[in-house]
């Protein structure tokens, strides 16, 4: 049997995805865009998830100061409506601008937005506002995750915002500021592992040096990032590194390496991922699994949030 893509996501089929996370970003989706903003700002705020100002050096947001300018400049009207296109995905210069950061940026957007709602340069939530009986529903949806599992599903609202184009919108691949230092390695050690090239991995990604990580890869080998399509070839995963994954620290704790197929090696590893955008506090409960193939590249890895913490300790159970 030879892998392909498409079946070498079937490896480890009974990961515990943490399927309520999708749904309760779908959830959100469908409310209206003043309720979705409002969501946005009780959920921060009522939950006491802090952004780091830190992590505004993982944003490159030189990209973004234009913008930012712009709205600050506006009227109050005017920025409320801003906000409520980028929510409503509306065919405007603004939100195509918003869909062409990466990540990062649009996390430092809403940063920066949030920070002049509080000093009242752009336009807050009003005082009064009542969440629908529909996003008090979301909200409290939201409320009973796991912290991992509601910075995702924040995260991933702000990223969705924006002009939503049926052929794609060119997003900023290359920075015009000189790229970030790598930073210092470190040895990674994994309780079961000792798999030369998943231990490289991890260390690249926390070094950042993606060009490294990638060169663990078979050419044609695929990443596939929680509740997303695969990605494909070291171009698209060397670019989406860079634009995505800056600032990640991950934190593998335990893993189970087992013979596939073909001569190809499955290994799948639990543990944490934390974002520069909440420091330490909050950690996302993550699995990797990987299929290696008969060279020792990575054919494929796919990353899931799990469904429960529980999850990373049952590796001795799991097949």
């Amino acid at each position: 049997m030879s892998f392909t893509i498409d079946s070498a996501r079937s490896i480890f089929p009974d990961t515990q995805v943490a399927n309520v996370v999708p749904a309760t970003i779908e959830s959100c989706n469908q409310l209206s865009a003043e309720d979705q903003l409002a969501l946005l700002w009780f959920a921060y705020t009522e939950m006491g998830v802090t952004i780091t100002p830190a992590a505004m050096g993982a944003a490159n947001m030189v990209f973004a100061e234009k913008t930012l300018t712009q709205i600050k400049q506006m009227s109050a009207g005017e920025q409320t409506q801003v906000m409520c296109d980028l929510v409503n995905h509306a065919d405007t210069d603004i939100c195509h601008t918003y869909s062409s950061f990466g990540t990062n940026v649009k996390l430092g957007f809403w940063y920066q937005l949030g920070e002049w709602m509080k000093q009242g340069i752009v336009a807050p939530i009003p005082e009064n506002y009542k969440l629908s009986t529909q996003a008090t529903d979301v909200l409290q949806a939201i409320r009973q995750l796991e912290g991992g599992q509601q910075l995702t599903v924040l995260q991933n609202i702000v990223i969705n915002m924006g002009y939503v184009p049926t052929s794609g919108t060119q997003t900023v691949k290359e920075p015009v500021v000189p790229p970030k230092d790598i930073a210092p390695r470190a040895k990674v050690s994994i309780e079961g592992i000792d798999n030369l090239t998943v231990l490289s991995y991890v260390e690249n990604m926390n070094a950042f040096d993606f060009q490294g990580a990638v060169a663990l890869f078979a050419e044609d080998g695929a990443l596939q990032p929680p509740f997303q399509e695969p990605i494909v070839g070291h171009e698209s995963l060397l670019a989406y590194m860079r634009e995505e994954c800056y600032g990640l620290k991950l934190i593998p704790e335990r893993g189970v390496s087992e013979p596939a197929e073909g001569e190809f090696t499955q290994i799948k590893v639990t543990g944490k991922v934390q974002t520069p955008w909440f420091g330490d506090s909050v950690g996302i409960n993550l699995a990797w699994r990987f299929l290696l193939n008969p060279q020792g590249k990575i054919f494929f890895v796919a990353i899931d949030v799990l469904a429960s913490p529980q999850e990373m300790l049952n590796l001795g159970l799991l097949r």
